[in-house]
């Protein structure tokens, strides 16, 4: 995925992203050093099923503990 820095506001650049121009604000401290307005980003947004899934076992046993506590 390709987006342009279109500027930069306080702590935020706005983004625009792919052809269809949607526009997110994108905190500055994430960003390469010395990127300027009108450079293009390569984002790689990809599924992690592992992380998922342990974090769908770390809520389920905090939801455990809580129905636990609740019964007392």
């Amino acid at each position: 995925m390709k987006a342009v820095i279109d500027r930069f506001e306080g702590e935020y650049a706005v983004l625009l992203i792919e052809q269809e121009e949607v526009q997110i604000d994108f905190p500055k401290r994430m960003l390469p050093e010395n990127v300027k307005e009108g450079d293009i980003l390569r984002f790689n947004i990809e599924l992690d099923p592992d992380e998922t899934s342990a974090q769908e076992e770390r809520v389920g046993n905090l939801l455990e503990k809580l129905n636990r506590k609740n019964k007392i």
